[in-house]
């Protein structure tokens, strides 16, 4: 441990004065030297219609970068798939594991209850900021993580055999691989019509409707679906990881 402790406080001492000084001369809130936020703001009010910049330069101006993005979102969580089933198996069952001399404690019914009640809250909450994407802050990587927030909290008061019946593999999958196809079939739509990839081929609709930003709700619903099926699949991963094996397996 002591040169661990001599290793951190050498870093520390290079570190936080490099630290303070990057804070001390960072311009002041709201003022930045660059024209490009100016010029972001100004193109997606007039060509997008949307009041949150972020959805704009993220699914319009950076729009083929973020389907890169989803891309090794899904490379990321396939590549973690095939490693835990490769040392677990490709079986899998719907009970969950008891380990001799480790009795799994009985659920509490405060716990069930406050599972039950925040699910669905949770839910719906994940499904407003998805929808609410090109108005205010939030999108569909950030409502995605709550989606799959709430399907957690569906194992940790019903238990695992009740997560196997409403969430089972193949629904992950199609989310997760749905959710990209759907984000890349979008991009593809501007080359059938003659235009540039991920060129907008809806109609903008009006400043502050949630039907505005053309193209943007939909390439934000495909992360969305991705994310959401990529974070619960991995969830189901790491919960088969607890489970009795089968006969034959490891």
């Amino acid at each position: 441990m002591r040169p661990r402790l001599l290793l951190a406080l050498a870093a520390a001492l290079v570190l936080v004065p490099a630290a303070l000084l990057l804070a001390f001369r960072m311009p002041e809130f709201g003022a930045h030297p660059l024209p490009y936020g100016d010029a972001a703001t100004a193109l997606m009010l007039h060509e997008r219609h949307v009041t949150n910049m972020v959805s704009g330069v993220n699914f319009d101006l950076r729009a083929i970068d973020t389907l890169g993005e989803e891309i090794m979102l899904l490379a990321a969580v396939g590549g973690a798939v095939m490693l835990l089933r490769g040392a677990r198996g490709e079986g899998g069952q719907r009970r969950a594991a008891a380990i001799p001399g480790r009795p799994i404690p009985r659920r509490s019914e405060a716990v069930v209850l406050l599972c039950r009640l925040l699910a669905p809250v949770t839910l719906l909450f994940g499904l407003y900021v998805v929808l609410h994407a090109q108005l205010t802050p939030g999108g569909g990587f950030q409502g995605g993580v709550i989606i799959a927030s709430a399907m957690l909290l569906v194992w940790l008061g019903e238990g695992y055999a009740a997560w196997r019946r409403m969430l089972p593999g193949p629904l992950l999958h199609a989310l997760e691989g749905g959710g990209a196809a759907l984000y890349a079939l979008a991009g593809l739509a501007g080359l059938a019509l003659g235009d540039a990839f991920l060129a907008n081929v809806l109609p903008p609709g009006e400043s502050g409707s949630l039907l505005s930003g053309g193209l943007i709700p939909l390439l934000n619903l495909g992360v969305a679906l991705a994310v959401a099926g990529g974070f619960a699949m991995l969830f189901l991963e790491f919960l088969e990881e607890t489970r009795a094996p089968e006969e034959g397996e490891e």
